[in-house]
């Protein structure tokens, strides 16, 4: 199942499929690990939604939501 970054719920992972953003923000997202086949974890999200806290290779990052909109994921179960 497909579903975007931002819709992911605290403790869902999935894979990396296709990045959305074009231009600096694509690659504002490539030179923070996130590219496609890698794995992610949703972490923690803020009490008011915003910004979101994931695991991706073995360290915590932390993007906004309307980030995490531009990353296409397909979720393991």
């Amino acid at each position: 199942m497909e579903k975007l970054l931002n819709d992911f719920i605290v403790g869902e992972k999935g894979i990396v499929k296709t990045i959305l953003a074009v231009g600096p923000m694509k690659r504002r997202l490539f030179d923070m690990g996130v590219t496609p086949g890698t794995k992610i974890m949703m972490h923690k999200i803020a009490p008011l939604g915003d910004p979101l806290e994931i695991t991706i290779r073995n360290y915590e990052l932390t993007l906004r939501r309307s980030e995490a909109s531009l990353i296409k994921m397909e979720v393991i179960l």
